[in-house]
């Protein structure tokens, strides 16, 4: 019998393909008329804003790979040129079911709610007056055409700006002209009307088409259709040959907006001479256009979820509860010295994280402050905090990201602000990105140096804290200080990869050691005993992995995959994914947190981690795997992803076909996961509060 190396490309799902099935999932929670209305065109949106990026970098890599000649075939077995037809049928199916739910229902629930879209056709003379006079005062003075001919080349069309194509005549001669919509001005207007209850609204493009003969006096225009530009805003730097990498990065950046056209987005009804000068001047295929039935990039939903007096259609406030680990506790270093301290966010506060930076700076104790930012928001009280240490005398290391994709502007400028404020800013090592999440605090004590450390699953961010769901773990064991300390020298100067006691990193042995564990659930399955393995991760399509898990099922490994994103595993294939159940969750908040669970013959054990299984998290990305060893807070992760496969609300399970099937609830008790754990934190701060009130000891006078 010949012995199944799991290699056959029928065993796997195309990563990209995988992908637009995710977004179909965001599209599924617009369409789902149990979420708020507001909520629903928030999903909306990140689907568009979803699609941009996926075009941008994934579709933008397979067509440079095209352009030099590529065949090589992926793990399903397609090569470059066959992915993205399959790309290009699947999106644009996604795009056509996303417009069609937008005008048949958005539009109109929007409506009776008393937000109305106005076109252009329904507008009455007051507001056509309101606007004439806006266009004049406003809109005009920032408005550019430019003219195509002879004389004057195409223009470089700015990445995902939104412009108008104008065909204008005179004497018989057509000619071509682009406007762009100017950004800097609010692409949702509203209009006077006679109804207190009703707000009428109009989009820019649409007002700037009203009135655009106004910019060609002595022009008879013909019509005027609203296009986007996707770019390829993939950057490519050498960083070997780069002296400086802040400089070489801001450089790429303003590169992005001029990349290769990748997608064009037209009108579905443009005059088909402007498609064809449009496609012809920017080298377009057929299938890379699409025609769209309603207002060009969605991501305009968001303005109107951010309008004021409408909380009744969006999700009920949630606030994040006081950690479950800190409640009554004052001091926090005295806390961590006690015992690990876990962190479930945004169910438990991301304060104490913020807190710890802000007390570390201001402690006189405190000799050093290392830690690592790859994503942080835009008025960060961690950096302000990290910059108010060094200003004290504190040694401050940060290792900012600079190759965090599309926040490398933000980091640039925190970059720059922590090296003004005497901080020492590393940018981690070359080729890699620094993915890991730690945070060392180095203090004198009576007894001699300690070092205080949070490990965490998510990004140093207080905004997107409060709705991505990660986990952190604050300790002051030693073999993980000493762990960290030696990471932070690896990052810092030109220490070799150490050798950790607790901690396991990407790339040097995470690969390694992934493949260890899997293998040892595999060989207790093959001696008969219970082997089982339960997997929270944002991705899955790292091929060694994927075959390494085919093989563990299909000799009786239970595998639970809790995966939010793509995923490149095919359940239910007969002796290779019997064993294996993929679920994904996609609700109010972001699934980010990654969990490893390996139940090792009773001997359970934990990990958490800033790695999904993918080659660019174990090859090309600093990553740290941590072990969770104090037994209540297993215990509690554990309790987490059994209510995790217990949710029959917001998660779906992958079929045999790559398709997500909501589970039959019928019969059993509705549970959403993420409500649950909410509720959970808000009661244990409840019965922490009356527990406390009881006991206290009042004396009878």
């Amino acid at each position: 019998m010949v012995e199944n190396t799991f290699e056959n490309p029928i065993y796997f799902e195309n990563r990209e393909l995988s992908w637009l099935e995710f977004n179909q999932r965001v599209l599924d929670e617009a369409k789902n008329s149990e979420n708020p209305l507001f909520e629903r065109i928030k999903f909306m949106s990140i689907v568009s804003s979803n699609l941009d990026e996926f075009i941008m970098v994934r579709v933008a890599s397979l067509k440079e790979k095209v352009n030099i000649g590529y065949e090589k075939t992926d793990i399903s077995g397609l090569t470059p040129k066959q992915q993205l037809k399959k790309i290009s049928i699947r999106a644009h199916r996604l795009v056509d079911e996303q417009y069609s739910h937008y005008k048949r229902s958005i539009l109109p629930i929007l409506k009776t709610k008393g937000i109305n879209l106005v076109h252009i056709n329904d507008l009455n003379d007051k507001q056509k007056n309101y606007l004439e006079e806006y266009f004049n005062e406003i809109i005009y003075p920032v408005l550019t055409p430019l003219a195509v001919d002879s004389s004057r080349p195409f223009p470089l069309i700015l990445n995902k700006s939104l412009n108008l194509a104008t065909l204008i005549k005179r004497n018989g001669d057509e000619e071509f002209v682009t406007v762009q919509v100017p950004s800097v001005l609010p692409r949702f207007i509203e209009m006077p009307n006679n109804s207190s209850k009703v707000k009428d609204f109009i989009l820019l493009e649409d007002v700037m088409k009203l009135f655009i003969h106004q910019l060609f006096i002595g022009f008879k225009v013909i019509c005027a259709y609203s296009f986007r530009i996707t770019r390829n805003a993939d950057l490519s730097i050498d960083e070997e040959d780069t002296d400086d990498l802040l400089i070489e990065i801001e450089k790429s950046v303003k590169k992005r907006k001029w990349g290769e056209a990748i997608r064009l987005e037209v009108a579905y009804d443009m005059d088909e001479r402007l498609v064809s000068f449009l496609k012809d001047s920017l080298s377009i295929h057929n299938k890379d256009i699409y025609y769209i039935n309603g207002p060009l990039d969605l991501t305009f939903l968001l303005k109107i979820y951010e309008l004021k007096g409408y909380d009744n259609l969006k999700y009920g406030l949630n606030i994040p509860s006081t950690p479950k680990d800190l409640l009554g506790d004052e001091e926090i270093f005295d806390s961590m010295k006690k015992r690990d301290i876990f962190l479930h966010h945004p169910y438990e506060s991301f304060t104490p994280i913020v807190s710890l930076v802000k007390k570390a700076a201001k402690d006189d104790k405190v000799l050093a402050i290392k830690q690592t930012l790859y994503r942080v928001s835009g008025q960060s009280p961690i950096i302000k905090a990290l910059a108010e240490a060094a200003e004290l005398g504190k040694q401050v290391t940060v290792l900012v990201e600079l190759k965090a994709r599309f926040d490398e502007e933000n980091n640039i400028q925190w970059a720059r602000r922590l090296e003004k404020a005497g901080c020492h800013v590393i940018y981690g090592l070359v080729g890699l990105k620094t993915h890991c999440k730690i945070t060392l605090i180095v203090r004198m004590e009576d007894d001699g140096i300690k070092r205080y450390i949070h490990l965490g699953t998510g990004n140093y961010n207080d905004i997107t804290a409060k709705f991505y769901t990660d986990m952190g773990i604050l300790t002051s064991n030693e073999k993980i200080g000493a762990d960290i300390s030696a990471v932070f020298n690896t990052l810092s100067g030109y220490s070799e990869p150490p050798k950790l006691h607790k901690l396991t990193m990407a790339p040097t042995g995470l690969r390694k050691k992934f493949m260890m564990l899997i293998e040892r659930e595999q060989n207790n399955a093959v001696l008969g005993k219970k082997a089982k393995m339960i997997i929270k991760v944002n991705s899955i399509c790292d091929p060694e992995i994927m075959k390494a898990l085919y093989k563990a099922s299909s000799v009786g490994v239970e595998i639970e995959l809790i995966v939010r994103g793509l995923c490149g595993i095919i359940p239910n294939i007969e002796g290779v994914s019997d064993n294996i159940c993929v679920r994904s969750i996609v609700g109010r908040y972001l699934e980010h947190s990654r969990i490893f669970y390996f139940y090792n013959n009773k001997n359970e054990e934990i990990y958490l981690s800033s790695a999904d299984w993918m080659p660019r998290n174990l090859n090309r990305r600093v990553e740290l795997l941590f072990p969770v060893e104090d037994e209540n807070i297993k215990d509690r992760i554990v309790d987490i992803l059994k209510i995790m496969m217990k949710d029959n609300v917001k998660a779906k399970i992958k079929n045999r076909e790559g398709h997500y099937i909501k589970i039959n609830k019928k019969g059993k008790k509705v549970l959403n996961s993420q409500d649950y754990f909410f509720k959970l934190a808000q009661n244990t701060v409840k019965e922490y509060t009356n527990k406390k009130e009881h006991d206290i000891f009042i004396p009878i006078k």
